[in-house]
This record gives C-alpha cells, structure tokens and sequence, in this order.
C-alpha cells in the first residue's frame, strides 16, 4: 500500500514538473518571437518607388537577421540575395514569411518571385547557409521589389 502511495505522489511530480518545463519554454519561445518582431529592420521604399536595396553583414557569431514590410494581396514581388563585395561569404539564404502563417523561400538568387497570398506584414528572414559557411563575415545584398495593383493587377489576374 505504501508503494502505491509513493508512486502516485512521484508521477504527481513528474507530471507537474513537466508543466512547469513546458509553461517555461512556450514563455521563452513567446518572448523570443516578439523580441524578434521588434528588432526587424524595415524596409522603406522611397516616394514612387517599386524596390529598395538593403545590404547588410552577418558576423560570425550572427546566423540571420530580420526585415520587414507591408504589402496588399495580389501585388507581384521579387525577392533577389546576392553577395556584398568585400566580404568572404554570402548570406543567401532567405525566407519570406508572409501575414497569412505561411513562408516560401531558398538559397540565394531570386529567393521569392510571385504574387503575394495576403494584406499586411511580410518579413524577411536573410541567414547564412550553415552547410557552407566557414565562420567568417557573411554579406548580403537583397533587393525587394513589389509592384504596385495596377502593375500586378495581369500577372495575378488568375491568383
């Protein structure tokens, strides 16, 4: 009888043990996620403009870095990455997460080309390809383009 005592109040514990570990880590995750958001970079674009150019350097103790910037459903945008001159590797790897939850992304080049799924905040995730990187600066040039309705309106006619 004892035994059967003891053995309830240990995976009592266990199980709030448990709890506590995984209440911990959703907390770290949340608050991850927002320092994230709030230390993205925006992408502006000037007056009239359809793109803008953003360059930037990873150091090697860096793995990505974040941007962000509004765009309506239907507009047609590109995405290209290629490398900064001066430094011995290249960011290339990008990743459109997009306000509707989903992403679409690849390494280096055009990473993203097409029509945008949703209204709102897209970021761009720009890191370093961690199977090729020899922990050096890793440099990046990405030009984002978004065109507007009126130009997007033929080539999502069908989105």
């Amino acid at each position: 009888m004892m035994l059967s005592i003891n053995n309830r109040t240990t995976l009592s514990g266990t199980r709030a043990l448990k709890t506590l570990l995984l209440s911990a880590v959703l907390i770290s995750v949340g608050a991850n996620s927002a320092l994230a958001k709030t230390s993205d970079t925006t992408i502006h674009f000037a007056k009239g403009a359809i793109s803008s150019v953003v360059t930037g350097k990873l150091k090697p103790n860096e793995q990505e870095r974040w941007y962000r910037f509004n765009a309506a459903a239907a507009q047609y945008a590109i995405i290209n990455i290629a490398p900064l001159t001066g430094t011995s590797e290249t960011a290339n790897v990008g990743v459109l997460h997009m306000p509707n939850g989903k992403y679409d992304g690849t390494k280096g080049g055009i990473i993203y080309q097409g029509c945008l799924p949703a209204t709102g905040e897209y970021r761009l995730r720009i890191a370093r390809n961690l199977m090729a990187t020899h922990g050096e600066t890793a440099g990046y040039k990405a030009e984002v383009m978004v065109l507007p309705k009126f130009a997007s309106k033929s080539l999502c006619a069908d989105k």
